[in-house]
């Protein structure tokens, strides 16, 4: 799957959700809203925005960048159906994401194997088969004129040297074809991948590695551990690992039956199995419901979820302190680049 993000927005925006409440936790008290740090990301990134708010502003966005990579890639000798239906996003009003309330998680566990957002997509129209409008004219192409166009769209494929060790790669659009440059085009320079805040970027990581080992976290979950222990669920040293454990064992039933992507799988054969639909899938989907309600009584019994919005709170605080010439100015440039 080719990245259309930039990664350095994805990586700041994922460090402020799981600092929130780690693991996507709320508190009657504290919420993501009363982060410190809100105020500024969220001028870049649009969470000040309704999720009707959003998908609107999305969807806008797509026929214009669709309708500009149409321009590029005729340009370059291709035809192109602009394709405003590939990359539609999924909002809610937060009411379905739940995994405070008892109910929810008995149903759902952590939402990884179980996913509440799977079943939405179930209940949707069935009569609205998804079709790509430039399939046929791609299938008319050549094995070497296929390649060609989706590198004109895409770019050329990362090259192996050029990724992190977490398989991900710096984002930019001028490698990114058509496709990266007419989201640059409409969307302009993204600030925050400006050399300006590249001092910013670095403390911005750093804040994330280092609330990681907080003491106070380190204590707060050392009580949860201990917790879990009680109740028969040893060997977690953070909240976060319960969680993790599924997501990790659900990755090894996948690579299973998939393999590394060096050899090809007939999907075909009688032999193959869909893993989300293995009997091994099906258990893992009863242990994380087990797991996830055995956490909730221990981030109950230890006020996790609103012992640790403090402490992520305490620490935004703290940075925004030591930042605030750096912040101030990304979030204007953010402001002023929408």
């Amino acid at each position: 799957m080719r990245s259309t993000v930039p990664l350095a927005a994805l990586a700041a925006t994922a460090m402020v959700l799981v600092l929130s409440g780690c693991g996507g936790a709320s508190s009657d008290e504290l919420s993501y809203e009363d982060s410190p740090l809100n105020e500024y990301l969220a001028a870049a990134w649009g969470s000040d925005l309704s999720p009707e708010e959003q998908q609107k502003k999305f969807d806008e966005q797509q026929v214009k960048v669709e309708e500009l990579i149409s321009e590029c890639m005729s340009e370059e000798g291709f035809e192109y159906v602009p394709n405003t239906s590939s990359g539609g996003v999924m909002t809610s009003d937060g009411g379905e994401w739940e995994p405070d309330k008892r109910e929810w998680v008995e149903k759902y566990g952590y939402g990884y194997v179980n996913s509440p957002f799977a079943e939405q997509q179930d209940e949707g129209p069935t009569d609205q088969e998804y079709v790509d409008p430039n399939a046929d004219y791609v299938s008319s192409l050549s094995e070497s004129e296929q390649t060609a166009f989706y590198e004109v769209l895409y770019g050329p494929p990362q090259e192996e040297s050029e990724m992190s060790e977490d398989g991900s790669y710096e984002y930019n659009w001028e490698t990114a074809g058509c496709q990266g440059w007419a989201q640059h085009e409409l969307e302009g320079d993204d600030p925050w991948q400006a050399e300006e805040f590249a001092e910013l970027r670095a403390n911005m990581e750093e804040l994330w590695t280092t609330s990681q080992d907080a003491p106070e976290l380190a204590d707060l979950n050392a009580e949860w551990a201990s917790c879990m222990a009680d109740k028969g669920e040893p060997g977690f040293e953070k909240q976060m690992d319960a969680g993790q454990s599924i997501i990790d064992d659900q990755n090894a039933l996948y690579d299973a039956a998939y393999g590394d992507g060096s050899e090809q799988v007939d999907l075909d054969s009688p032999d193959f199995v869909d893993p989300s639909e293995s009997p091994e899938m099906k258990e893992l989907g009863e242990r994380e419901i087990a797991l996830a309600l055995v956490d909730l009584e221990c981030r109950e019994k230890t006020s996790f979820t609103k012992k640790s919005m403090e402490i992520q709170f305490a620490l935004e605080e703290k940075f925004i302190a030591a930042n605030k010439a750096d912040l101030d100015a990304f979030k204007a440039a953010a402001e002023q680049s929408k």
